[in-house]
């Protein structure tokens, strides 16, 4: 069952969650917090309408790993044009913004100036990091999220043309990969990332990459 958190650093024991994952509510966005919450597979999403945090821990979760991300034949050849240029942590501040802008005002939101701010400071802690597909000089796409050890907990991710977000993901586990990553979680099964190589594994497993 989900509890109520108090101002003291904690979460509760995963396993102890309700079945669809919620875990706890309350607390702050404090980078002590989200530090302990993504070291045990634990992510917030901001009620916007309420204006109150819900932490969320799935047992059964969705990642790519690097060495199985799908790149379909039309993808493939987009990549070949050369169109587009990819870069990280380029324009932080333009990527969450980014992700945002379809959801800072509808019913249920959760990318808000808290949330904005939070993963910042993250960002500017290097613990978190972008993603960036540019057309010329304009951000036409990305995504970004939290950089914990081996890990790559994605946050969100936009497109303002086709196909955009898959390239900076594509090129995120290519990159990821290089380096020594080992995981990107996606928190959640979408048609778009299970196209792309995603698939479930159980938390005991999930949290043997996050350890690592």
């Amino acid at each position: 069952m989900a509890v109520l958190l108090d101002d003291k650093l904690w979460f509760p024991n995963p396993l102890d969650g309700d079945d669809d994952g919620l875990l706890a509510f309350g607390g702050d966005l404090s980078i002590d917090r989200l530090i302990l919450a993504y070291s045990h597979g634990i992510f917030p999403w901001y009620s916007f309408r309420d204006k109150i945090i819900m932490w969320w821990c799935p047992l059964k979760r969705f990642v790519i790993f690097p060495n199985e991300i799908h790149i379909s034949h039309s993808m493939r050849t987009l990549i070949n044009k050369n169109r587009y240029t990819i870069t990280i942590n380029r324009d932080f501040d333009g990527v969450i913004h980014g992700c945002s802008e379809k959801r800072i005002d509808e019913d249920g939101a959760w990318l808000g100036e808290d949330m904005i701010k939070a993963y910042t400071e993250l960002h500017n802690q290097n613990l978190a990091a972008s993603v960036e597909v540019w057309d010329g000089d304009n951000l036409v796409g990305g995504l970004y999220g939290v950089t914990l050890g081996k890990c790559f907990f994605g946050e969100s991710m936009f497109s303002r043309v086709p196909n955009a977000s898959k390239l900076a993901l594509i090129y995120l586990a290519k990159v990821f990969g290089k380096h020594g990553g080992v995981m990107i979680d996606c928190q959640l099964e979408t048609s778009h990332l299970k196209s792309m190589g995603g698939r479930y594994i159980s938390y005991d497993e999930y949290m043997k990459y996050v350890n690592m």
